[in-house]
């Protein structure tokens, strides 16, 4: 009986740890973070590698998930199961190779050719009409809660933009959209601003390869 009671337990183990990817998916920890590439943390393949040969290494990065910190948000809603889980898999990616984060290609109109814009920096366009406009005013000309976000951007790179949308500027009362809004939807945010700086998409509701 006791090798059945420990097939069992062994079972119920790797269970836990196919739903570790599941966790984190239903969590904001895939908006900062991917496995083999920095997107505003590092990749948990570095993190594996950072923790690598520590005897505590499931606990410590257990504690971090929970109190976070750095930048990271905490995660006190996780159980301690969910959170021993998700850092044992994590730990178990350091044979996957960190990847460079190169800019994407910025393309703003359809075939390269204005005014219509795609699809992508169409999506930037309603997501920031919907989320960011109340701060940085209509057009993403700046308003008296943020900063004209053509200045900003000009002289950003895509990373740091991810990074400072996704984590927040707390002391300058900016929320943290990681968790709510994907990378991808931040990435589109910043094209249509981008185009917006370098004032090749104009004011208002911009044409788009739907219409």
């Amino acid at each position: 009986m006791r090798g059945v009671t420990i097939g069992v337990a062994a079972l119920a183990v790797a269970a836990l740890a196919q739903d570790a990817p599941k966790l984190i998916q239903a969590s904001d920890c895939s908006s900062c973070h991917a496995v083999d590439r920095q997107v505003v943390g590092p990749a948990y393949s570095d993190i594996a590698r950072r923790y690598d040969g520590q005897a505590d290494a499931v606990d410590r990065l257990s504690a971090k998930i929970r109190e976070g910190g750095g930048g990271m948000t905490p995660h006190p809603d996780l159980s301690d199961a969910q959170r021993t889980e998700i850092a044992k898999w994590i730990l178990s990616q350091k044979e996957s190779a960190a990847k460079p984060v190169p800019d994407q290609p910025l393309e703003l109109f359809v075939d390269g050719k204005p005014p219509k814009v795609t699809k992508d920096v169409f999506h930037g366009y309603q997501l920031y009409n919907s989320y960011c406009y109340r701060c940085h005013g209509t057009d993403a000309t700046g308003g008296q809660l943020g900063p004209d976000l053509r200045r900003s951007v000009a002289g950003m790179k895509q990373q740091e933009f991810l990074s400072v949308a996704m984590t927040g500027r707390k002391e300058q009362g900016m929320p943290a959209w990681a968790g709510f809004l994907s990378e991808k939807d931040v990435m589109d945010v910043y094209k249509y601003v981008k185009g917006r700086s370098l004032d090749l998409i104009p004011s208002g509701r911009p044409a788009s390869e739907q219409d």
